[in-house]
């Protein structure tokens, strides 16, 4: 029979494990099993080590530990004992416990131990606590305890760009509703890999991923036109509200891709077809009606934006058209939102942010102004004659175009030469 632990009458040497705030016990071990197992033990039983002449210091190793880890060296001291034979988990009595072993084990130079708890730590799941302890703990243990950190190594950018580009394509393909979840985690992640929050991005656009990302959102853009045309011939709705989540989402992910010119442009040529769908559901007195403007308008107003200040540039009768068609909706719509904003409990039932009926204004205003003067005329004789005049509020635009078309003889006045040809200002 082998060596046991705590068997006195057996045993040639004490470890005498000692805590600051002076716990104090005595473990009966064997130098032999102790030598072989650690460092530690090897280099204060040796015949070299300053007071191994003193009497009886040879028969007691003191081990200084703290309060926290006392368990653990007792645990790493029955550990010398146990067969070859036994696993690792075994050995390791879960993530939070084998951290504290292994700090032991570093302590106490027991390389054997030290690669079960490795081995062990590599391979297990971690809770978001654990992970943050490993992190705290293990790069300054060296080499030996590296490949735990394995799974939290930085990608390299050749690695990202193609998940990146995979996750891309799944979340804008045609996929069954089975899937629906797995898509929008998907889009989710995609999302985040381009945000920068506490950490920068994990990639930015450039020329070689920018087509690819184009191309696969050419697809979806093309299908929720269908959809929409679909919708104006069929009125069915289910599949047009549906597509108005992945619609947002395109709009942020393009957006931060500085790839919006496509969406845009899609979204200006469906916008008339969207308004009609609109018109059907608000008839068919459908539940989801005034979600699904908000929906749209939230859209809308990342458009309007990117119309209005220049991001996307369009031509005129684009840009004429996205008014004509968009002005009249958000000045009803507003006020039926803030209608309902509340129930009879003063319980919000409808949401919307206040900064996107701000956006909008500001937009309106900025692509009017950028109009022709006669158009810009027509648009503000309208507002002015109309009861929603107070939303949206065109006042800076009449203000600017009452300027302009008061001064613009003089200031054009020396521009054109007599052969018709511009002159510098």
């Amino acid at each position: 029979m082998g060596a046991m632990i705590g068997d006195r009458s057996t045993s040639d040497v004490v470890a005498r494990l000692r805590t600051p705030d002076g716990r104090d016990e005595w473990i009966y071990c064997h130098s032999h099993i102790l030598i072989k197992k650690s460092k530690y033990f090897a280099d204060r039983l040796s015949d070299s080590w300053p007071t191994c002449q003193i009497l009886d210091s040879r028969n007691c190793v003191e081990v200084h530990c703290q309060e926290h880890d006392f368990d653990h060296h007792i645990t790493v001291l029955r550990f010398f004992y146990l067969s070859n034979g036994c696993s690792v988990t075994d050995m390791c009595p879960g993530v939070t416990n084998t951290l504290g072993i292994l700090q032991v084990a570093v302590n106490l130079g027991c390389p054997e131990i030290i690669t079960t708890c490795v081995d062990y730590l590599e391979a297990s799941p971690w809770e978001e606590a654990e992970e943050e302890e490993i992190l705290k703990i293990i790069p300054g243990m060296g080499l030996l305890a590296e490949p735990i950190l394995g799974r939290l190594q930085p990608v390299n950018q050749t690695t990202i760009v193609k998940i990146f580009l995979s996750a891309i394509m799944f979340a804008t393909s045609a996929l069954p509703p089975t899937v629906v979840d797995l898509k929008t985690s998907a889009q989710e992640q995609i999302e985040y890999m381009l945000t920068e929050d506490d950490d920068a991005p994990l990639l930015t656009a450039d020329e070689d991923i920018k087509p690819k990302v184009r191309q696969s959102f050419k697809g979806l853009l093309s299908r929720f036109n269908n959809t929409v045309k679909s919708a104006c011939d069929t009125g069915e709705m289910h599949k047009f509200q549906s597509f108005l989540v992945d619609m947002s989402w395109a709009c942020q992910i393009l957006a931060k891709l500085e790839l919006l010119k496509d969406f845009v442009e899609n979204w200006v040529d469906a916008s008339e077809n969207i308004v009609k769908v609109i018109d059907q559901i608000s008839q068919s007195q459908h539940e989801d009606t005034l979600e699904t403007k908000i929906k749209v308008i939230e859209i809308t107003s990342k458009v309007l934006e990117a119309i209005g200040y220049g991001t996307v540039i369009l031509p005129t009768v684009k840009r004429l058209q996205m008014v004509k068609t968009w002005l009249p909706f958000v000045r009803i719509l507003k006020p039926l939102v803030e209608s309902l904003a509340t129930d009879e409990n003063d319980c919000s039932v409808v949401k919307i942010d206040g900064e996107i009926w701000q956006s909008l204004e500001s937009a309106f205003v900025s692509i009017i102004l950028a109009l022709p003067s006669g158009e810009q005329a027509e648009i503000l004789s309208e507002w002015l004659a109309n009861k929603h005049v107070r939303y949206p509020d065109l006042t800076e635009a009449f203000e600017v175009w009452c300027y302009r078309s008061k001064v613009a003889n003089r200031r054009l006045a020396d521009i054109t030469s007599s052969n018709g040809m511009i002159k510098m200002l």
